[in-house]
């Protein structure tokens, strides 16, 4: 079920110490909860079966375990409003994606920032980018773009440098990790709010 583009990932992943990521569209793979990510895998897959897309849920959930490790990665996440205020599923399945997203954003190893629509424009509005650093020795950085059908992998120093400025960026842009904490917990409440 997997694209050949996208297996190299899967093997630096788990060997990262720090995993910076922006996300746009969708509450980052990461991050996910078992029903939201099996809603986001039906809307980019929609000619695979039920069977299919069980197995691509199975393979999401086994790469969050990375963060259940006894050394687990530091995770920083920076996430635009958008993939927030998106409905993804039933209001029940956004109430228990944020509720899940709380939770995790009160790990020590994990920083979630929110992009909020007042910070207006931003560094970072070509798209989600994922930025893998390993410990000392092993392996340099890799930035990770991907797109509908293929995805880029940037090694190149400079590059990596930009994209690195371009992560602090929005990072400064961003809600605070408390302040953050606080907006989805009133993103939460809005969505379990009776209409009328």
């Amino acid at each position: 079920v997997l694209p050949d583009w996208f297996e190299p990932y899967l093997g630096l992943e788990p060997a990262a110490s720090l995993i910076r990521t922006y996300a746009v569209q969708f509450i980052p793979d990461l991050l996910q909860s078992e029903e939201y990510a099996k809603t986001a895998l039906w809307l980019s897959h929609l000619d695979d079966t039920a069977s299919q897309i069980a197995r691509r849920v199975e393979l999401r959930l086994r790469r969050q375990q990375i963060l259940n490790r006894p050394a687990p990665p530091r995770l920083w996440a920076v996430i635009d409003e958008t993939a927030l205020r998106r409905p993804i599923g039933s209001p029940d399945t956004m109430r228990a994606q944020l509720t899940h997203l709380i939770e995790l954003a009160a790990r020590p190893n994990i920083t979630v920032q929110l992009v909020p629509f007042s910070a207006g424009g931003h560094p970072a509005a070509g798209g989600s980018i994922s930025f893998l650093r390993f410990p000392e020795g092993v392996l340099p950085d890799v930035v990770y773009r991907e797109q509908d059908v293929s995805a880029v992998y940037v090694e190149k120093p400079a590059d990596i440098a930009h994209y690195w400025s371009v992560l602090n960026g929005l990072g400064l842009q961003a809600a605070e990790p408390d302040e953050t904490v606080q907006i989805l917990h009133e993103i939460r409440a809005e969505i379990s709010a009776p209409e009328g």
